[in-house]
């Protein structure tokens, strides 16, 4: 991993970011009016989409409990996907997406991320293509698919201000990051669509950034003037250039109700003894000799893990993000597990995290690694649940699947609840490893009566294991439920909302 961030800085180094000094700017109360023609690709577009957070949120929009969408905050960034792509894009593909990272605002006293920001733009997101390399890495041939990364990762101090390709948002603008990573747009000259989502004070504090570096020449909007606004800087390459503000007003209404799918989707069977994946169920300490209920279990405890949504058309393909496909399975998780679980709390990666995807032609291999938390989000949504990222483990590390299991499964902290994990699939094999090896000491109980923890299939994106903790720590562990969607029928293309 380390060698692989090494090959970014050096990248880097022909790509330097100059860092924007200054936050000032024009302001006013009446900004540019709104227009209706899509902005033009010989430019550079910043687009900023304002995100709901607990200041700053058209009423509806956002959950006053769980600092998280609603349905109804949902059901606009749905329609706000359509509207950007068509209105201002023009139908065009985007250049970059930068979202804010989560954990970089923390809200209510339960500390909850905003993860409002990707949500909200995920959909805008699969509207978009790609095109990456698959088995083979650079220089292989490209596969295109509908999907996109999202920039939300942490910036790397160590670069002394340069700004990563797969940097996010910080919510604050003290470190100087966010004026770094837009001002190497910037500097750069390239034109395209830039989209920004953040919160307000994110927004605001970014415009006011790029206001300073044209000498304040911008009249820019002081205050939040509601989900439907959306700003764009559009500057015209050198030598003549010109930055100007425009301001777009979608007029959505959305329902309060959560979306409905376009269609129906194909139903999967669960495992069953002759499928694949195989049924399969483990128990532990059981009846082996030298077994033991570890010390600092937690008791009374329910896990449900899934895997994130489909994410490979092609072996060896990834940006981080799940493709089109995956949308379809995300926003149908809350009716697909009805009846079936009934968590108390959700749970996911980070997806600041840097996850080494496949190359695009340019030679980045690295992107925040979104999907586990962008599949589970609508399910978070839809039942009004408190939603957690897990940001101290990194998941890419070898001691991960030991960090893992100390995390979720001992010390008391998640006895007597049932939570419903979203992370990757080959990690959840090695968690399961880890966490039997302290029911089944090593020298005390012989090698082959330790249960074997069978792999989770590559194309298996629908079961769900269920990791169960008694009253007094007996472990059970199976793969009898699935989601029940079949992965091999769903549509390449995201629903339009």
């Amino acid at each position: 991993m380390m060698n692989m961030i090494s090959a970014v800085r050096s990248l880097l180094l022909v790509l330097a970011v100059s860092y924007l000094a200054g936050c000032g700017g024009g302001s006013s109360s009446s900004p540019s009016p709104t227009v209706s023609t899509a902005l033009s690709s010989d430019n550079i577009n910043l687009i900023f989409v304002v995100t709901p957070d607990l200041v700053n949120n058209t009423p509806g929009d956002i959950n006053p409990d769980t600092a998280n969408l609603t349905s109804q905050g949902l059901q606009r960034s749905l329609m706000m996907a359509t509207y950007l792509k068509q209105q201002l894009l023009g139908e065009k593909n985007a250049s970059r997406i930068y979202a804010l990272q989560p954990m970089s605002h923390l809200q209510t006293a339960h500390n909850y991320p905003d993860m409002a920001a990707i949500e909200y733009i995920q959909q805008f997101a699969m509207l978009n293509q790609v095109s990456l390399t698959g088995v083979g890495g650079y220089n292989s041939p490209l596969y295109t698919a509908n999907s996109f990364p999202l920039n939300t990762s942490y910036a790397d101090p160590t670069l002394g201000g340069q700004a990563l390709p797969f940097q996010g948002l910080e919510f604050d603008k003290k470190s100087g990051n966010n004026a770094a990573l837009v001002g190497g747009l910037i500097h750069y000259n390239i034109p395209g669509f830039y989209v920004f989502s953040a919160p307000w004070k994110t927004v605001s504090d970014l415009m006011a950034t790029v206001n300073a570096q044209y000498g304040n020449s911008m009249t820019l909007p002081v205050a939040y003037a509601g989900a439907n606004q959306i700003y764009a800087i559009t500057i015209k390459p050198s030598p003549s250039v010109v930055a100007k503000l425009v301001t777009y007003d979608s007029n959505l209404n959305p329902p309060a109700s959560y979306p409905v799918l376009p269609g129906p989707l194909a139903v999967a069977a669960c495992p069953s003894l002759n499928s694949t994946p195989a049924l399969f169920g483990i128990q532990a300490p059981g009846v082996v000799n030298g077994a033991i209920i570890p010390q600092k279990i937690n008791t009374n405890q329910t896990m449900y893990l899934i895997r994130h949504a489909e994410a490979h058309p092609w072996s060896g393909w990834d940006d981080g993000n799940y493709v089109a496909a995956g949308q379809w399975r995300a926003l149908a998780l809350p009716a697909a597990l009805k009846g079936k679980i009934s968590p108390s709390m959700v749970y996911s990666i980070d997806p600041a995290q840097v996850y080494p995807g496949a190359s695009i032609a340019a030679g980045n291999s690295n992107y925040s690694y979104v999907r586990p938390s962008l599949t589970v989000a609508p399910y978070a949504i839809a039942n009004s649940l408190p939603y957690y990222l897990v940001s101290d483990i990194n998941i890419f590390d070898t001691n991960s699947p030991y960090d893992t299991s100390q995390f979720f499964f001992f010390g008391g902290q998640f006895s007597n609840t049932t939570i419903l994990l979203a992370w990757e699939h080959n990690h959840f094999p090695p968690i399961i490893t880890e966490l039997l090896s302290n029911y089944f000491p090593t020298g005390k109980v012989l090698p082959g009566d330790v249960p074997k923890v069978p792999a989770w299939p590559g194309s298996d994106y629908d079961t769900i294991w269920t990791v169960k903790l008694d009253a007094q720590g007996n472990l059970t562990v199976d793969n009898a439920l699935c989601e029940g969607i079949d992965s091999t029928k769903l549509p390449v293309t995201a629903p339009l909302f």
